[in-house]
């Protein structure tokens, strides 16, 4: 069992006061970690039009072909390939925002 007048010598050798920043420089192939980060968003973005593209299309001919399932397919289709080129765009603003709110802490 821990000793009550040991206490305060522990207390006193943990670290009071830690900083941590990101390193730009810290590793080799940081730069080309962040080529291939922003390729993969371009990418998932083409690949957002894609979907968008064959969504609406889907969405055109379960209307036109009065099928509401195909037409309701579609319709999701559209708002899912919104949906993930929102989260493309805005994932860099994303974790900026969330590093912060985590640094104020």
């Amino acid at each position: 069992m821990l000793q009550l007048d040991l206490l305060p010598t522990i207390v006193q050798l943990l670290p009071m006061d830690i900083t941590i920043d990101p390193n730009s420089n810290g590793l080799p192939g940081i730069g080309q970690l962040r080529k291939i980060v922003g390729a993969s968003m371009t990418v998932g973005l083409i690949l957002a039009v894609l979907a968008l593209i064959i969504s609406a299309v889907v969405w055109a001919m379960g209307a036109n072909a009065s099928n509401p399932h195909l037409a309701g397919r579609g319709k999701f289709g559209v708002v899912i390939a919104l949906g993930a080129a929102i989260v493309t765009g805005a994932s860099v603003a994303l974790v900026n925002f969330f590093w912060n709110v985590g640094q104020a802490v």
